[in-house]
């Protein structure tokens, strides 16, 4: 397909009368669809911050909105058709435009200029309105299963959880371990409880996508602290993840406390990250008598850290792709 035919699309998708009314995005992280914003005299346009998602991207907002997603950034300056993208500059056959708190960008700008005969790894596809990621030139890493029993290996792809990986829960506290007292929500709701309502969320949300998830628990219970991970993560467990809510000030005018962080399993580098695991560890006063439990022995104790830090930049890969996805929705630092 040459230059022009791609901008001859890209301007009949922009002004004809019969626009698509979604967008759908393929790649190796799964097919997403992206609603369109229809208007006459408009063409179809994109929501920029849906579409940033979609490619697993982000979006700084400003008089010129970058996305900055494959092969970005591209710097839409708002009200114009005019897009760069490095030194370059395009000039689209439709406006960029500011409605409320969302900035719509033309669906022109991904036959012109996003996936363009210079962008080989993707492709356009003008009938469907679809947009998709071309196949890699090179074979998947593989490695070895956690477990030594002589299982098949198992195909890791770069963007990480996909459906049939397996992802365990936890809600942090519970029971007679309440968490957070939660002064300022109604009489009776705690940090235990909010923890478990987002847990179930996440739940849900993984589940939709084809990953299989493990729950620690579902009800208002007590589960020991050092049993979670031994009890509920076991050899087909790809990722555990603790839901807990450090402080909430939910009053007008309250902004001290806001935003969100992640931590992962690895010694405590400065004082804070000290204080976190120290607060969260004492929940184990809590813990009830468990017989079951076994003791470390030494050479248990060398294997348990062996297999810690085997996995040390997998999980400071997964809190990073954590924060910066919560960016996206959320303003808080």
């Amino acid at each position: 397909m040459t230059r022009t035919s791609l901008l001859l699309i890209g301007a009949l998708l922009s002004t004809s009368g019969t626009s698509p009314a979604k967008l759908t995005v393929s790649s190796v992280r799964g097919v997403v669809t992206v609603p369109l914003s229809n208007r006459p005299g408009e063409g179809a346009l994109i929501p920029v911050g849906l579409l940033a998602r979609a490619l697993a991207g982000t979006v700084q907002d400003g008089e010129w909105v970058t996305l900055e997603a494959d092969g970005g950034p591209f710097r839409f300056l708002v009200g114009t058709t005019l897009v760069q993208r490095g030194t370059q500059l395009h000039n689209l056959p439709a406006t960029t435009r500011r409605r409320g708190d969302t900035v719509y960008i033309p669906l022109a700008f991904l036959p012109d200029v996003f996936a363009d005969a210079e962008r080989p790894g993707w492709v356009w596809t003008a009938s469907t309105a679809t947009l998709a990621q071309a196949p890699l030139a090179k074979p998947l890493a593989v490695r070895p299963p956690r477990t030594t029993t002589g299982a098949e290996e198992r195909a890791r792809l770069p963007d990480g959880l996909r459906p049939g990986h397996q992802v365990t829960i936890d809600p942090g506290h519970g029971g007679t371990d309440t968490g957070n007292p939660g002064i300022h929500f109604p009489r009776g709701v705690n940090e235990k409880h909010v923890n478990l309502a987002v847990s179930l969320v996440i739940r849900d949300e993984l589940e939709q996508r084809g990953v299989k998830v493990r729950m620690t628990r579902t009800t208002d219970t007590l589960i020991n602290l050092g049993q979670r991970a031994p009890r509920f993560c076991g050899s087909e467990c790809d990722l555990f993840v603790s839901v807990h809510v450090n402080s909430l000030d939910p009053r007008p005018g309250a902004s001290k406390v806001r935003g969100f962080e992640t931590y992962f399993l690895s010694d405590a580098k400065t004082a804070d990250a000290a204080r976190v695991a120290k607060m969260e560890n004492d929940a184990i006063r809590f813990d009830l008598p468990d017989d079951s439990a076994p003791s470390l022995g030494n050479l248990d104790f060398i294997l348990k850290d062996l297999t810690t830090n085997e996995f040390l930049r997998e999980s400071a890969r997964a809190a990073e792709l954590v924060q910066s996805h919560l960016r996206e929705v959320h303003s808080g630092p």
